[in-house]
């Protein structure tokens, strides 16, 4: 009996451990025990978007392109990583969000999805990509769904084809996200990075194009260089929460571009597309160009690398025999070489130890 007892605690205890490591969340409607640590490395959800929200908690999101930038978003717990069609411009170099293609984004997606684990992850529809239908539109998203990894979708504008376009994504089950005010994948029809809602006839365009949106099912909308009072009265209207860029502080959440807000670039290019209303957090790219200058600097005066930073060494014996070996193929210069800078690594090593 008691073995019996015995092989049956280990049993449980086994199962307790292939419970907790399972990286498939457990859906409430199942009972048992939940894991002490569920919440540690659980990706953000839709839900707990909307809790914050009505709990009148600001939500927060940032771009990231590329892993390393994801990792940081990850360790910042930022709740919405957006991999934006910004990288067009802060990535590719280019004067507008435009030319970046589905297959570059996807890129980013992937990149971004294997260093971000906690926040919600939303992918750009490239421009392009979706404005031929809402069957496009729908593949489109599919593909940055499953080859991208991402969570949700973005999608720019309110014509009626793009509420459309919303619409389906969302009935294929696609979570959207709407964005309304400067969209900048139309900057030729608005000629230029324009603020919007600066008239009566474009403010309300932009609070009903919000309700268009929530009324297709998207579960947040962007509202970008409006005038606070209009995101104000956008964000009263709807019941889902805004994220506002450059649109006052009386949104759900706000949103930066990972570039913009660390200030790591500083070329014409960039400065001219640069916003006004983005607050520069950290100056990096002088952190990074003080770096590269003494890196190079160290380089050309020969004290990097030092001693110190070159690790790897080999035996003065059998740096004596691969000296011999290199004589024998007729390497002199090659051999000598060699034997040269195990001479001076000796010198180096003898002249350290009588210091210390």
């Amino acid at each position: 009996m008691a073995c019996l007892l015995r092989a049956r605690n280990i049993a449980l205890s086994a199962a307790r451990r292939v419970r907790c490591m399972s990286n498939v969340a457990e859906n409430t409607v199942y009972s048992g025990p939940k894991p002490q640590n569920q919440n540690q490395n659980q990706r953000v959800t839709l839900s707990q978007l909307r809790q914050k929200y009505r709990a009148s908690h600001p939500i927060t999101m940032v771009t990231a392109y590329d892993y390393s930038s994801a990792v940081h978003l990850d360790a910042a717990a930022v709740d919405i990583c957006l991999v934006g069609d910004s990288a067009a411009m802060v990535v590719h170099g280019h004067g507008t969000t435009l030319p970046i293609t589905l297959e570059e984004m996807l890129v980013h997606c992937r990149a971004v999805a294997r260093g971000a684990k906690t926040p919600l992850l939303v992918g750009d529809l490239p421009f392009g990509t979706y404005e031929f239908g809402s069957s496009q539109a729908v593949e489109t998203a599919v593909r940055i769904l499953k080859e991208g990894g991402m969570d949700a979708i973005k999608l720019e504008g309110g014509c009626p084809s793009r509420i459309a376009a919303a619409k389906a994504i969302v009935g294929a089950g696609i979570a959207v996200m709407g964005h309304v005010g400067l969209t900048p994948q139309a900057v030729s029809v608005l000629g230029g990075f324009r603020p919007q809602g600066k008239n009566v006839a474009s403010a309300v365009k932009v609070v009903e194009t919000a309700l268009a949106l929530q009324e297709a099912g998207c579960f947040s909308v962007v509202l970008e260089c409006v005038p606070a009072p209009v995101a104000a009265a956008a964000t009263a209207a709807l019941q889902i929460p805004t994220i506002g860029i450059g649109a006052g502080p009386f949104c759900g959440g706000q949103v930066l571009v990972y570039h913009d807000l660390l200030g790591m670039l500083h070329d014409p290019q960039h400065a001219k597309v640069t916003p006004r209303f983005c607050k520069q957090y950290a100056c990096v790219g002088n952190v990074i160009n003080k770096a590269l200058l003494e890196y190079k600097k160290d380089v050309i005066n020969g004290s990097f690398p030092d001693d110190f930073h070159s690790p790897y060494k080999i035996s003065k014996t059998e740096a004596d025999a691969f000296s011999g070996e290199l004589q024998k193929l007729g390497l002199d210069k090659a051999a000598s070489a060699a034997y040269e800078t195990i001479q001076e690594t000796d010198t180096t090593q003898y002249i350290a130890a009588k210091i210390w």
